[in-house]
């Protein structure tokens, strides 16, 4: 299963803090923010009830490990967004 949060301005906190815990709880094994403020997909892994949290900018390729033969860019996923 994949959990996609898109942050805005009025859910920045929650999408980054409060989540986290939520969705470990739930043992969601990989959960993306994707953050158009930043222009960041932060892609988080649960690793021993904690996420493992790695950000990815621009065209960078995206790693997962949920979806290992992925290919998107940080900045596919944000243009998405746009339109």
């Amino acid at each position: 299963m994949l959990v996609v949060e898109v942050v805005s301005e009025s859910t920045e906190t929650t999408d980054y803090r409060s989540k986290r815990s939520e969705y470990a709880v739930l043992e969601i094994l990989e959960y993306w923010i994707v953050d158009p403020i930043q222009e960041i997909v932060t892609v988080c892994t649960l690793v021993e009830g904690f996420y493992d949290a790695v950000a990815f900018r621009g065209q960078e390729s995206i790693i997962s490990s949920t979806f290992p033969q992925l290919d998107l860019t940080a900045e596919q996923v944000l243009a998405a967004r746009r339109n």
